[in-house]
């Protein structure tokens, strides 16, 4: 028998703005998300298998606004020691005009990734599940808060800003999550 795999989502909150392209982190190995029911984490390695996919870049998990894909070259994904990274050459279409302004103004939530667990694919431990493995679908854009903590969202240009202003947006974001 075969059990089809949901789909499931998770946020963060690290992306960089440099000319018409967004840099960052759409995952980190670093945080434990709170899901309520349950906390998790995703171990170093989880998302190797899936670099090889073809993997979107949406606004807000909307297929409908595609913003790149791994198999155009418009969103490039690696996973290193911090995480999953990538790279997104932003189209210029109305979503990705307006990801861009948001960028700018340091009102992006963060981003998020949906993905299915492979069998085998996740162990748990009490109420705390580790993702070993993930099958990546998507990565996105997010007006809202993130699922999981330690990451950060800002706009990255020569004109950007200084490390102290970089630190002071990190910070309100930071108290902002806090609120939410």
């Amino acid at each position: 028998m075969v059990v089809a795999a949901t789909l499931e989502r998770r946020a963060f909150s690290e992306v960089r703005a440099a000319g018409r392209r967004l840099e960052g982190y759409a995952a980190t190995f670093t945080g434990m998300a709170d899901l309520g029911r349950f906390r998790e984490r995703i171990a170093p390695g989880a998302f190797r298998a899936a670099l090889s996919g073809d993997v979107l870049a949406l606004l807000d998990h909307d297929a409908g606004k595609v913003l790149g894909r791994t198999r155009s070259g418009t969103l490039r994904l690696s996973e290193d020691a911090h995480g999953l990274s990538f790279s997104l050459d932003l189209p210029d279409t109305q979503a990705g005009r307006d990801v861009l302004l948001l960028a700018e103004r340091g009102d992006l939530g963060g981003m998020s990734f949906g993905f299915t667990v492979p069998e085998g694919g996740d162990s748990w431990d009490g109420t705390t599940r580790t993702l070993r493995s993930i099958a990546l679908k998507e990565i996105s854009v997010v007006c809202a808060w993130p699922a999981y903590e330690g990451t950060e969202i800002a706009l990255r240009s020569m004109e950007w800003g200084t490390k102290r202003q970089r630190r002071a947006r990190a910070l309100k974001l930071a108290e902002a999550r806090r609120w939410a």
